[in-house]
């Protein structure tokens, strides 16, 4: 048994890359389904066709999949050296969250309100001096 497929050796994150490439696989053969509808091909029924393509589009994701995630050992080492960063990752508490997104709320209303201002104040002044008319 090669190396990459050792338990602990990244089992986790080979996993839910899979996981992740057939959720995205899945949506998109969703999508094709939809975009392929009506479309004929040798004179055969549209619903064969698009079964067709469905099968041979999954085939061909699912091979690219196994080639990326299931054979290649740097691909394999690369996600486990994601995983072990992600783990070093010092993320913010839900009090931090709350308070940033406040401020930055609070500071683009301030600046829109400046804006505003401004924006009014210019007007006013253009329209004393007769540079902007209203209709």
């Amino acid at each position: 048994m090669s190396a990459i497929y050792k338990a602990g050796q990244g089992y986790w994150v080979r996993l839910m890359s899979a996981y992740g490439l057939g959720a995205v696989v899945a949506l998109g053969l969703v999508w094709l389904w939809k975009e392929m509808q009506g479309v004929t091909l040798f004179g055969f029924e549209p619903t064969y066709v698009r079964v067709v393509v469905m099968l041979i589009t999954a085939l061909v994701f699912a091979w690219f999949g196994w080639m990326i995630i299931g054979t290649r050992r740097k691909s394999v080492e690369f996600l486990i050296a994601t995983e072990g960063e992600m783990r070093k990752v010092n993320w913010s508490s839900r009090r931090e969250v709350e308070l940033s997104t406040r401020a930055v709320i609070g500071l683009t209303i301030i600046i829109a309100v400046y804006c505003w201002a401004f924006d009014v104040g210019f007007a006013s002044i253009f329209r004393w001096m007769t540079v902007l008319r209203t209709g």
